[in-house]
């Protein structure tokens, strides 16, 4: 880490909720909106980046390499690498973090970084039996072979398998992530009546933030029937605590507790984030508002996935003999309201820091002014390969209105990971 890395400048799209239809923007069509806007702000040209680097989860089969897709619309021309990066949830970090040991290595100096997802456009796939059923269809050569075929044909094959709820599901444990979520509500002895508490202070909190202001580093999307979207629009003033208690657990009928009210919302968006080495800033006059100072990846079980920002977020906070609220604010992801207060109360339980973390005592109470201070996943949505950079580019936001110095965004895994990022203002 010797080598300085400074984030000089960022911005996202607004986070639009999928409705059930595809979204009117694919993920490269978020991704170029977003990146252009922000390179058409900067003092070098688009085609003086090293490197574009991407984050998506789910990138349309006809993008497969979505991050030099967007690269080239964007017009960095093609002496640019551009290339994509995939971490689940993380993917948007997982894109920074890239970019950050490339600088720090030398291989680069100025890099775009970020990432993107249009989770209303996840496929509908044919199912196993259809595709046999097609394979042959097209392997028969004669009438009576197509005939045979036929007989064979039942309607049940054009049940379609739907792709997001695949890629929800953990292929190790067996699990839906909110079936994880599920598993951490009853480990934590985690109320239904305080996962609705912290839900709707989600959604107070992104309007209060929409009302002051304090949103700016989104940039604004215009759709083909000229439609301007500006602002997240899965947040609602009626997401109360009473309100969301009405609905019914989603992911175990009989016995859960975890809701779509208290989880966060299938969304379409995209984040990105400029990073430089010292010599980047110097050569063309930068004026860096950040700087990364450290970052860690961690693994745990899979059906405990999200308590991954404790196992990522405390090594950082060892190696910089940091305590939780040393900082001056934390962006913890909202997956789901079970998942972040599973990892508050595992942070201040003596048994599982001794156990799972080798800690000789708990780390204690976070803050809960210090906490997503602006709202976040469960109001704002959770575009898979965006999360990771869009809660780091806040952080920093954050801390510089707040004239603050120090934050950690931290962010649970599919699969069992956890990452974090601990970033200082300049």
């Amino acid at each position: 880490m010797s080598r300085p890395v400074y984030i000089v400048d960022g911005a996202r799209t607004p986070f639009l909720k999928s409705r059930n239809t595809p979204g009117p923007f694919a993920a490269s069509d978020l991704a170029t909106a977003c990146g252009s806007a922000l390179l058409m702000r900067q003092r070098f040209a688009p085609d003086q980046l090293d490197e574009v680097i991407l984050g998506c989860a789910s990138p349309s089969p006809d993008e497969v390499n979505i991050g030099r897709v967007v690269a080239l619309r964007m017009g960095c021309g093609h002496a640019v690498p551009g290339w994509t990066v995939m971490r689940n949830c993380a993917s948007g970090m997982q894109a920074l973090d890239s970019a950050m040991v490339n600088i720090q290595a030398g291989r680069a100096d100025l890099v775009l970084a970020g990432g993107a997802d249009a989770l209303s456009r996840a496929p509908l796939l044919f199912s196993d039996a259809m595709v046999r059923w097609l394979s042959g269809w097209y392997a028969a050569k004669t009438l009576g072979q197509r005939v045979a075929a036929l007989r064979r044909f039942r309607l049940g094959h054009l049940a379609p398998v739907i792709g997001i709820v695949k890629g929800l599901t953990d292929p190790i444990c067996g699990q839906l992530m909110g079936q994880t979520a599920e598993n951490l509500a009853y480990r934590f002895e985690i109320t239904r009546e305080q996962m609705d508490d912290f839900a709707a202070r989600s959604h107070q909190r992104v309007l209060a933030a929409q009302a002051a202001g304090h949103f700016d580093e989104i940039v604004p999307l215009i759709d083909r029937d000229g439609t301007v979207h500006a602002l997240d629009d899965g947040v609602r003033a009626d997401s109360t605590a009473a309100n969301l208690a009405k609905l019914r657990p989603f992911f175990d009928k009989k016995y859960g507790r975890v809701t779509a009210g208290n989880s966060s919302q299938i969304t379409d968006g995209a984040a990105w984030l400029i990073l430089a080495s010292e010599a980047a800033v110097e050569q063309h006059g930068l004026e860096p508002i950040g700087k990364i100072v450290d970052s860690q990846w961690a693994g745990l079980a899979p059906e405990h996935m999200g308590l991954g920002p404790v196992h990522a977020a405390t090594p950082i906070l060892q190696r910089h003999a940091l305590g939780l609220n040393d900082l001056d604010a934390w962006e913890i992801n909202e997956a789901f309201a079970a998942q972040v207060i599973a990892c508050l109360r595992a942070w201040d339980d003596a048994a599982y820091c001794r156990d799972a973390l080798g800690l000789d005592a708990p780390l204690g109470a976070l803050d809960d002014a210090r906490l997503n201070i602006d709202g976040g996943a469960i109001a704002q949505g959770h575009p898979v390969g965006a999360s990771g950079a869009r809660i780091v580019l806040h952080l920093l936001n954050v801390l510089r209105r707040e004239g603050k110095t120090r934050g950690m965004a931290s962010i649970c895994i599919g699969g069992g990971q956890g990452g974090a990022m601990l970033v200082e203002a300049v």
